[in-house]
């Protein structure tokens, strides 16, 4: 009985409507007892009169007599019958709502694994669903923003990405990686908080549009990206040094022929110096992500550590992402 009574107490206060109806059914039993004491009739009597009052139907078998009575039946149209129709309106738009959002397949569902998980929104969301979608990718992006350019098979959690409820209801520790990219640098902090909190063990990026804030985020252990303005600006700059560097840069991140590849520093490779490390793996070893940042070893040959990465350029579908060469 307790259980029951807790879980009810529970629903009450997670609902805005059952808690009208709690309202309204208290309203409705006090008026009952105070007709049934004025007008000297049996309380069930009062209850049949109070029922048939707050529901309108109004049968004329049972009226008050006297000022209190009509008082009484004053105050109880007033009361029950308006919270009633508010708590009745808000159970039939929450029906109407869920059919719409099935209809526009706009449905929430969390993730289950392997996964994808957007958070937010930006101007590169909707290209960047395409081309996971395109690999074969499940993506799920998280959003109150609109999402009509996103494609037909991308799942939308309509909800708001800087809630900590929505992040934890839209179980990113399940997720196969997660990318964070709101509106605002000032959202995607919030998110990244969030996340973290939720799924530190899962790969996370984020589009930061400031350098600072990048650094933020990979003090979080969040692998942040600069903007995209900022991307197109430097590759310019590099595009006036050697005119074929943006085809280069595109080269390496839209063909379908390489795989660009992210692995951990085995330990037999902790302690050797890059160069090395480079000669012994298949494909091209473009640089380590050591001591935080990415070093291309170039001016310098780091030491490899243990937690380092490496970053490896092969031949292969880009979708796969396996921890160790094969």
């Amino acid at each position: 009985m307790f259980g029951v009574v807790s879980l009810l107490l529970a629903r009450v206060k997670e609902s805005q409507a059952a808690r009208l109806a709690l309202i309204g059914g208290i309203c409705l039993l006090a008026g009952a007892a105070g007709f049934a004491a004025t007008q000297k009739v049996s309380y069930g009597a009062a209850l049949y009169w109070a029922i048939t009052t707050a529901t309108t139907v109004g049968y004329g078998d049972v009226t008050p007599k006297n000022a209190a009575g009509r008082a009484i039946a004053v105050a109880v149209m007033l009361s029950t019958i308006p919270l009633f129709a508010s708590a009745f309106a808000m159970m039939a738009g929450a029906v109407v709502t869920s059919h719409l959002r099935r209809l526009l397949g706009v449905v929430h569902r969390e993730a289950s694994g392997g996964e994808v998980v957007i958070f937010g929104m930006h101007p590169s969301v909707p290209r960047v669903a395409a081309r996971l979608v395109e690999q074969g990718r499940e993506v799920i992006v998280v959003t109150l923003a609109e999402h009509s350019a996103l494609p037909d098979a991308v799942r939308v959690v309509s909800a708001d990405p800087t809630s900590e409820q929505a992040v934890r209801s839209s179980h990113p520790e399940r997720a196969g990686q997660i990318l964070i990219a709101g509106a605002t640098d000032a959202d995607v902090l919030v998110t990244a908080v969030l996340v973290r909190q939720a799924a530190a063990g899962t790969p996370t990026m984020a589009v930061a549009n400031s350098p600072n804030v990048s650094r933020a985020l990979g003090e979080l252990g969040v692998a942040a990206t600069v903007s995209a303005d900022e991307l197109l600006a430097h590759t310019l700059t590099k595009s006036l040094e050697a005119p074929h560097a943006a085809e280069l840069l595109l080269r390496l991140v839209d063909s379908e022929d390489y795989q660009l590849r992210e692995i951990p520093v085995d330990e037999a490779w902790v302690g050797e110096p890059l160069s090395t490390v480079r000669e012994r793996l298949p494909g091209l070893v473009l640089g380590a992500v050591h001591l935080g940042r990415v070093v291309l070893g170039l001016s310098d040959d780091p030491t490899l550590d243990a937690g380092d990465r490496l970053l490896l350029l092969q031949s292969g579908p880009a979708h796969r992402s396996p921890e160790h060469p094969g």
